[in-house]
């Protein structure tokens, strides 16, 4: 009787492997994820556009002030080119 019951054990234990590692399982455990985690809201996705708004702004504001840093620095070497600009020590 006990060999029975560990043959049954064990074959039990196979196919139940089996399902769970198999399509049916994954399907089970993502439907289960899905539950868990949630679908976003439409406040949510408002949200994640204000923000992506917010980023392309900043990135085109760090463009026009490094293009303002590039000018003043090519005005500065002209400046020193020329020997318009003192050394900054003592003269």
């Amino acid at each position: 009787m006990e060999d029975i019951i560990a043959v049954a054990g064990f074959f039990t234990t196979v196919i139940v492997a089996l399902v769970s590692f198999g399509p049916i399982g994954k399907a089970i455990a993502a439907n289960i994820h899905r539950r868990g985690v949630g679908i976003p809201g439409a406040e949510v996705l408002e949200q994640v556009d204000t923000l992506e708004n917010r980023i392309e702004s900043l990135q085109q504001q760090v463009g026009e002030l490094a293009e303002r840093q590039d000018f003043t620095e090519r005005l500065i070497a002209k400046g020193r080119e020329r020997g318009a600009l003192g050394s900054g020590g003592q003269a």
